[in-house]
């Protein structure tokens, strides 16, 4: 193991809080990773890392050496990109909700992998806040304003939103014509994640954005589920317009107020700001971006 390997395995061991996790994450041994660390401790003269049986923290000179790490690291990548035989490699970790890798990034994931043939994916799957560093991913999709300071922010797609209930729902309900007439309607309660706020739904009226909210007789914070109960007549729902076009096909879900849409939801690419974007997280976003090149979906 070179210089550079033992500063990949630090910086990976100082952000997962683990030998065990660092190691399984850079295709070691834990007793490898950790004679390396050791080794590297040795050669600097000072103590990087303090140890408990349940985490390891760095020590100051060990978070000094961690940000020079990445720096050095970020432009070696830099460098070898720079030549064209280069191609970026390595265990890229991604976390996109799952339906949305399934509609948008899996059918052409075959292409990502041609081009790329020394990157290997890890995909996670979940509506949940990430955190990047603690957690080894790379880079996330998430859709909607995004507000972490902590994290770079790029905007690859803006997602067309509309309305949606059951045949079974309006039956009982009515067609509502405009959102004034809501009175008396229902929606799926949908909780923010990042919130913790069950939110509004949104109207365009007459170019402004209202915020309506109507009585939820079920709250939820996952987006499968909240297509779900919308399915079985619980109540409106709002989302991307993507994730209900089979629904809308097979006469399961019916838009309604197409007049008066949600404001479009903005898609984006985070990654942490302490570093220097890598190739392979560089390659990822750009690819991504291409897919929803067309506009909005």
């Amino acid at each position: 193991m070179d210089m550079f390997d033992r500063m990949r395995l630090l910086t990976r061991v100082i952000e997962r809080g683990s030998f065990t996790l660092a190691a399984t994450d850079l295709g070691l041994s834990r007793s490898t990773a950790t004679e390396a660390i050791k080794a590297l401790e040795a050669r600097l003269g000072v103590r990087l890392l303090e140890r408990t049986t349940r985490h390891v923290t760095p020590t100051l000179d060990g978070r000094a050496y961690y940000q020079r790490c990445l720096a050095i690291l970020a432009d070696v990548e830099d460098a070898e990109a720079g030549f064209q035989a280069s191609q970026p490699q390595g265990l890229l970790r991604i976390d996109v909700h799952g339906f949305m890798a399934r509609h948008f990034l899996l059918p052409r994931l075959a292409e990502f992998l041609d081009r790329y043939p020394r990157i290997d994916l890890h995909i996670g799957d979940g509506d949940r806040l990430v955190d990047l560093v603690r957690e080894g991913v790379d880079c996330v999709l998430r859709s909607g304003e995004q507000s972490d300071s902590g994290m770079i922010v790029r905007r690859v797609a803006t997602l067309r939103e509309i309305t949606c209930a059951s045949p079974a729902y309006l039956d009982r309900h009515g067609m509502p014509e405009n959102p004034g007439d809501l009175g008396g309607h229902l929606m799926v309660g949908f909780q923010s994640s990042r919130t913790g706020d069950v939110l509004p739904l949104e109207f365009t009226v007459a170019g402004k954005l209202q915020h309506v909210t109507l009585p939820s007789r079920v709250i939820v914070n996952g987006s499968d589920t909240m297509a779900e109960l919308a399915r079985l007549g619980f109540g409106l729902a709002q989302a991307p317009r993507y994730r209900f076009e089979q629904d809308l096909a097979r006469g399961t879900l019916v838009e309604v107020l197409k007049g008066y849409p949600p404001a479009p939801t903005p898609l984006s690419a985070l990654y942490p700001q302490n570093r220097q974007l890598a190739p392979r997280v560089r390659v990822f976003i750009d690819w991504v971006t291409a897919i929803f090149a067309g506009g909005e979906k």
